[in-house]
């Protein structure tokens, strides 16, 4: 039986970048990722320079806690995204904050070792 947890105020790691951060905790079969996008945030130049991919190549399943934002597919697919937003969005991709107010999401992410 498996029976854990863990605060996302006290992450695993921990990944910081212009306008923003990401808390991560990895759990039995899972990982778990708090993102905070201050204004300004937007993947293509806070973080587009730090991994070095064209667009995000990240696999996101998420819940939009508070703030808004804005999803611009490879192929030109568009998504706005608010509080209680809960989405897919594949490999492919630019995002931004839209708006004054900071965007918080929750991500789940398959345990790395699976």
């Amino acid at each position: 039986m498996i029976c854990e947890a863990k605060n996302l105020d006290a992450p695993d790691e921990e990944r910081n970048f212009d306008h923003g951060d990401i808390h991560l905790v990895q759990l039995p079969g899972a990982t778990i990722g708090r993102a905070v996008f201050r204004p300004g945030w937007r993947w293509s130049t806070d973080v587009k320079p730090v991994v070095g991919t064209e667009s995000c190549q990240g696999h996101h399943v998420s819940y939009v806690v508070s703030g808004h934002f804005h999803v611009r597919m490879d192929d030109g697919t568009e998504l706005d995204l608010g509080p209680g937003d809960a989405h897919v969005v594949g490999p492919g991709h630019d995002a931004w904050v839209v708006g004054d107010e900071t965007c918080v999401t929750i991500d789940f992410m398959p345990a790395a070792s699976e």
